[in-house]
């Protein structure tokens, strides 16, 4: 089992599309969700307004030679493959800033694997394995995949022409060497793909819990009311509805057979005939 002491927990946060405030909920959300001692890790450009329980420590550089108007944000998350990350030792859980934490972390860590990732979500339009990770929720251990980073500094050019992003990248390397796990699909579901009520509801319904959350074994309903005790409490009024039903039935019949025989009618029927 991973040393307690020795877990992490990072984030990451660049430029100004999410501010300290995502940092903070993340943090609350991560303690309310995750036992024992760990330590919040968030790489950032900018520290201001993030709540003290949070070691903030630079993004390392990247050295992406960037063409005009081209964007690193693609390829960030590949410098936490450090061999040396900021001295950090131990498991690292990696979170994106938008993950909404709903149930138990504690399995996140003691899960087996070299490395842990999404398996990203099927769409109708790819076809073949799917190999691809999302990088939304990861694990590893510190300094055990610098390679990857390695390799991605001395080949960008080529690296950039093949993949899209940096998951991309990521989850056909490790692939290769037989170290890519994926998460159990019920513990990262999508928001986009199993939280939204389908079309057209969705613009009339709100959206729900998925299932399989903690507390809520088949998720919520719209209002956020939990599926597993509403079908339980439906079954148990509905067993009730037919123990009555029956019950009030063989009252009636015995009060109307002739003679005040509690035998049923049918049988005595039979019982002429064949005599």
């Amino acid at each position: 089992m991973t040393d307690q002491r020795q877990r992490h927990i990072l984030c990451m946060k660049w430029g100004t599309k999410y501010g300290p405030e995502y940092v903070n909920r993340l943090y609350g959300m991560v303690r309310r969700h995750l036992g024992g001692d760990f330590n919040f890790v968030c790489l950032t450009d900018d520290a201001n307004g993030i709540r003290p329980e949070v070691k903030c420590l630079p993004i390392p550089p990247l050295n992406l030679q960037l063409k005009p108007g081209q964007r690193d944000g693609a390829w960030k998350k590949l410098t936490t493959f450090e061999a040396d990350l900021h001295g950090l030792r131990g498991t690292a859980l990696f979170l994106d800033l938008d993950v909404v934490v709903v149930g138990s972390l504690d399995d996140f860590f003691t899960q087996p694997g070299d490395f842990l990732i999404i398996h990203d979500y099927p769409r109708f339009w790819r076809f073949g394995e799917r190999i691809v990770g999302n990088s939304s929720v990861y694990r590893f251990e510190l300094g055990a995949h610098a390679d990857v980073l390695a390799y991605f500094r001395g080949h960008m050019e080529e690296v950039q022409k093949q993949y899209r992003n940096e998951q991309e990248f990521l989850s056909h390397f490790l692939h290769k060497q037989g170290k890519l796990r994926y998460w159990p699909a019920a513990w990262c579901p999508s928001f986009k793909y199993h939280g939204i009520p389908r079309w057209p509801t969705n613009y009339w319904r709100a959206p729900f819990v998925p299932p399989g959350e903690e507390g809520m074994l088949l998720g919520s309903d719209s209002l956020g009311r939990d599926v597993a005790s509403g079908i339980a409490h439906g079954a148990r009024i509905s067993l009730m509805v037919g123990a009555v039903s029956t019950a009030a039935a063989l009252l009636i019949g015995v009060t109307l057979t002739p003679g005040g025989s509690s035998m049923p009618l049918n049988v005595s029927v039979a019982g002429l005939v064949n005599g």
